[in-house]
Order: structure tokens, then C-alpha cells, then sequence
């Protein structure tokens, strides 16, 4: 299949690869909603659609063609689709995913209603075997998304008309690859990779639809050489299998060593990939496979100029990576966004380590819908990327108030580490921890002058506390020491645009930026106790002027500069 004439045409789900697919990016019909009565006007049938849009960019971009960045509450999106006959055969699966639609999602297939999805960041899919037919079939999805309530998770999306701050341009809508799938009458739905780098093997659960006594295969090989096949009978959806590994290769920082894995149910075969790596926390610092690792992060906020929330190629998601790299980074927080599938692949492939977060801003974890419009959304993220082997921990909630709903904060906590043992967790990162939560205490001091932050950080490498945050006045003492300063710098750097916003005042010179950035980066590694950093931030974003590279994506000063000082041996690694 040709598809290299359409946007994003690379396949969606890098790490579970069928052959049946179709990419059903490009051109759509389209119409706004305002009033928000579409459905009553019958929308989902024949009602004329006056618009077009380009999918997967959301209408505010101008990848889309459309660019309307004021708020619509609702919008609407039609095409047509014919299918290939063998797709229709009796039994057959037909699925419609959609990778991410902010924020609830309605989806018709020839005016008949085949599913809902409550969530602008996690893929979805419905099954829309039972509505499709013969010749032409019309697919129809309707996006409301209101930002402006405080009810829904939105990340740094202005709840004002214009960007503002570290708030920016809204996405509404759909912002991924939709596509279908096809698959045979029985099929695996779900899996999870535990690796044992200590019994060398990989344990794999896997849920099932249909086929109630059909066998599940494993095949894992390493750069074409087998590694090792496994086989295990499927009874009730569900199944454990263990695949003993012929040689051990281990995924590292900066060497993403990958085996290949080939996944067989009945006629279904899925093409994976996993890396076999150990997680731990000793005293607040990462261990990759009994090695100590000092975390040399910096702060993704995954925005471009043109598709806002999308990039315009999976070029340009390995691009980001690569700018990160140039500058000593090794990883990075994927922050205020849940990123998709494509960006986490290629941090496997890379070695690139990355915490997963949620987009908590713009909710109000106060009230009770939190409960209902996070942690179902939440879960799924948590399913989804559960089989990364980049993504080295887990934070949901970023910069919360003090007594700020902590029932909720601690019911996150048990439901991700009930999912998930495998990773690290941070409870809520920079303002506030309650104790025994986190694994790792981490604070966000934007402090200026490299003397004055050595000077804040200096009781922390013995048995002194830390007042959090208190430039903002959040501050309460911690009762543990943090190891983590997860946001610092933000060193704003624009000459030709004093009105952009940024942390502190602005360096005179680029020769003061670049005794700043060293001095208060070399405060981090050099501190007996400090086991990770992560600078704001990779690129500007919009009118946020602060990071290492314009919003454009161009060097705004030397990387090897900044690669000298990052890639300094830390004291933790003496």
C-alpha cells in the first residue's frame, strides 16, 4: 500500500505491527459546533459538511489548513472509506483507532453509532465490524473538548483566548493517526512484557479475544539471530507465557539494545520488539541494571510551530531526540503530555530515557470530577505504554498545592503501583509530597544565580531540608532529602524579543548565559546527594522564550558547549 501521499503515513503502533491496515490520514470533510447541537441537526447522517481539514492536525494548526485558534467546543469530521473484500469475510474484525482526539470522542459508521471515548491523550478503538457494508462506507467522529471548565485534564492548553505565560495554543479535536485494522475472528488484544535479566527470559501476559484453546507463540530474536521460542495454551482471554532467552543483551542508557519479537494466536500475528532492563531506587537514585545512573534530563513539552501538539513528520519527533542528545542530555521529561507512540519507540531505540507524565494542568484535582475524568484516562495510559522499556518511571500530577486533594494523590499512587512495580514513581513532582508516596523526592528551583542555589542545595548533603519552591510562596519543608531537581534554569534568552516570557532576569550577554547555565548545572552534578536534573527546556514554546533551542528548532548556542558540561562526571558516579 501506498502511503506516502498522505500526512504521518508511517504505521502508529511501532511495538504491535499487523499487516492489515489502513492509514486513514489526509484530507476530511469538516464542520464547527458551537451551539454544540450537531447531533440534533444530524450531523452524524447526511447534513452537509461546508469545510475540510487535515488530519491528524488539530484546527488550530496550520498544518490542519484551517488555523482558527479561538475556542470551539465542539467540531465534527466525515470521510468516506472502501474496504478490501477480504476485510469482510464472516468473522473478521474490522477496528477504527483513533491515536489521540481531545477531548470526548463520538464516533458513526454510516449514521449508526459505534462508540465514545472520554480522554484528548490515550489512543482508542471501536470495533465497527457490525456497521460497515459492502462499496463505500462513511465514517463519522465528533470531538467536544471544553478547556475552559477546569474538569478535564489539559496540560499547558490557555484556558484564555490568546497564549499566555507557559500557557499555549489549544488543541481541539483530533491530533493523532486514524487508521484501521483488521483482524482474524481471534486476536490478542493486550500484552505486558515483564523482563528478567537475572533468570534471562521474558515473562509475557497476554489477553486474548476468542479462541478458547488456540496456542500462543513467542519467537525473540537478537540483530536476525533466534533467541529463543516459547508456547503456552490460551484458556479464559488470558495467558502467561515465559521465553527463555539463548543470550542476554541489555538495554542501557544510550544503547538501546532491542530484541525483535514475533507474537502468533491462530491466524494473528503481531511483529514487537522488547528490551531487557531492571529498574531500581537506592536512596533516591536510578539504578539501570545495578549501575547507578545520574538522570541528565531536560524538559519536552512536545509543542511545534505548525501542528501545535503534532509534529509534521516522525522525522522531526527523531530530530527532537537527536537536539537533546547534541547537547549532553540523556533523556528527557515528557512534560504535560502524553507523547505518542512513534516518539517512544524511537527513545527505545535510542537509549534515551524519559519519565511518562499526564497533562494534570487545567484540572482541578479538588473536585470530584478528578476522580473521573483522570484516572480512567490515566490507566490507559499506564496500559498502553506499559512495554517502553525508555520509559524508566512514572509522575501524574505536576506542581499541586499543598493538601490539595491528597485521597486522590494517594489512590494514583496504589493504582499505578498495583500496575506497575517495574518503574519509579514520583507522586507529584516539584511543590508537594506526601511521605512514602514517591520513590524519589524531587523539587523545581529556578534560581538564578549558580551561588545562591549551591547555597539552597548545600544542608541537602547532610541532614538539612529544603523549603519548596518558596519563590512562589508553596514552600513547606520536606521531611526527606530530594535527589531530583526536575525543573531548573529556565534561562530566558531573546534579545531581539524582550517581551518573551522566562525564568528570572535575562542574561546581559551570551557569555552570562553560558556562565549561568554552567554554574547552576554543575551545582546538580557535583552534589553528593543529587542523582538527576532536567532543565527547562528543550525549545522555546511560543511566547516562553527559555529553551536551548528557538521554537523553530534552530541552536541558540553552540551544543558542544552545553554538551561539555552536562557529560562531566557526576559525584555520584565516582
Amino acid at each position: 500500500m501506498n502511503q506516502t501521499a498522505i500526512p504521518r503515513p508511517e504505521y502508529p503502533r511501532p511495538q504491535f505491527v499487523r499487516a492489515a491496515w489502513i492509514n486513514l490520514n489526509g484530507t476530511w470533510s469538516y464542520r464547527t459546533d458551537r451551539p454544540e447541537s450537531g447531533e440534533a441537526r444530524g450531523f452524524q447522517h447526511d447534513a452537509p459538511f461546508t469545510e475540510t481539514i487535515t488530519v491528524p492536525f488539530c484546527r488550530e494548526s496550520r498544518l490542519s489548513g484551517i488555523g482558527d485558534t479561538d475556542f470551539c467546543d465542539s467540531v465534527w469530521y466525515r470521510r468516506t472509506v472502501t474496504l478490501p473484500a477480504d476485510w469482510q469475510r464472516p468473522g473478521r474484525h474490522t477496528l477504527l483507532h483513533i491515536g489521540a482526539c481531545d477531548y470526548k470522542t463520538s464516533v458513526w459508521v454510516n449514521g449508526q453509532h459505534v462508540g465514545d471515548h472520554t480522554g484528548g491523550y490515550v489512543s482508542f478503538s471501536c470495533d465497527i465490524s457490525h456497521a460497515l457494508k459492502a462499496g463505500e462506507n462513511t465514517l463519522t467522529v465528533r470531538a467536544t473538548d471544553h478547556v475552559r471548565t477546569h474538569e478535564q485534564p489539559g496540560g499547558k492548553q490557555s484556558d484564555q483566548y490568546a497564549s499566555y505565560g507557559c500557557m499555549y495554543t489549544r488543541t481541539t479535536g483530533i491530533w493523532q493517526t486514524v487508521w484501521l485494522e483488521n483482524l482474524p475472528e481471534a486476536y490478542i488484544s493486550h500484552t505486558k512484557y515483564y523482563p528478567d535479566i537475572d533468570r534471562q527470559k521474558l515473562v509475557i501476559e497476554a489477553q486474548t479475544v476468542g479462541g478458547e484453546g488456540l496456542t500462543l507463540a513467542a519467537s525473540a530474536s537478537y540483530a536476525g539471530k533466534p533467541m529463543g521460542h516459547g508456547e503456552v495454551t490460551v484458556h479464559g482471554g488470558k495467558a502467561v507465557l515465559e521465553l527463555p532467552l539463548n543470550e542476554l543483551y541489555l538495554w542501557e542508557v544510550g544503547a538501546g539494545r532491542l530484541y525483535d519479537l514475533t507474537l502468533t494466536f491462530g491466524e494473528d500475528r503481531a511483529d514487537s520488539y522488547f528490551g531487557m532492563r531492571r529498574i531500581e531506587c537506592r536512596d533516591g537514585i536510578l539504578y539501570l541494571n545495578g549501575k547507578p545512573v545520574f538522570q541528565r534530563l531536560v524538559l519536552d513539552q512536545g509543542f511545534y510551530p505548525d501542528g501545535i501538539y503534532t509534529a509534521p513528520t516522525a522525522a522531526e519527533l527523531e530530530a527532537d531526540i537527536d537536539r537533546s542528545l547534541a547537547m549532553g542530555f540523556n533523556g528527557a521529561r515528557l512534560h504535560q503530555k502524553v507523547f505518542e507512540p512513534q516518539f517512544l519507540s524511537l527513545c527505545d531505540r535510542k537509549g534515551y530515557i524519559v519519565w511518562g507524565e499526564h497533562a494534570n494542568w487545567g484540572l482541578d484535582i479538588a473536585r470530584q470530577t478528578a476522580y473521573e475524568n483522570f484516572l480512567p484516562e490515566w490507566c490507559e495510559v499506564l496500559a498502553r505504554d506499559f512495554n517502553h522499556p525508555a520509559i524508566i518511571g512514572w509522575c501524574p500530577l505536576n506542581e499541586t498545592q499543598l493538601n490539595q486533594n491528597p485521597a486522590f494523590v494517594r489512590l494514583l499512587a496504589t493504582v499505578t503501583r498495583q500496575y506497575d512495580r517495574t518503574r519509579l514513581y514520583i507522586d507529584a513532582s516539584g511543590w508537594t509530597h506526601i511521605p512514602g508516596l514517591t520513590d524519589i523526592m524531587d523539587i523545581h528551583d529556578y534560581e538564578q544565580d549558580p551561588a545562591a542555589f549551591a547555597e539552597r542545595l548545600a544542608p541537602l548533603a547532610g541532614d538539612g531540608t529544603y523549603n519548596v519552591h518558596r519563590i512562589f510562596g508553596h514552600g513547606h519543608e520536606l521531611e526527606a532529602r530530594p535527589t531530583f531537581v526536575s525543573e531548573y534554569g529556565g534561562i530566558r534568552w531573546a534579545p531581539s524579543d524582550a517581551a518573551g516570557w522566562g525564568y528570572g532576569q535575562a542574561p546581559l550577554s551570551e557569555q552570562e548565559f553560558l556562565d549561568r547555565f554552567k554554574g547552576l548545572t554543575e551545582v546538580l552534578l557535583f552534589h553528593p546527594r543529587m542523582g538527576a536534573l532536567c532543565y527547562t527546556q528543550l525549545t522555546d514554546v511560543e511566547q516562553e522564550l527559555n529553551g536551548l533551542y528557538t521554537y523553530d528548532r534552530k541552536p541558540k548556542f553552540d551544543p558542544a558547549f552545553m554538551h561539555a558540561v552536562l557529560t562531566q562526571k557526576a559525584a555520584i558516579e565516582e
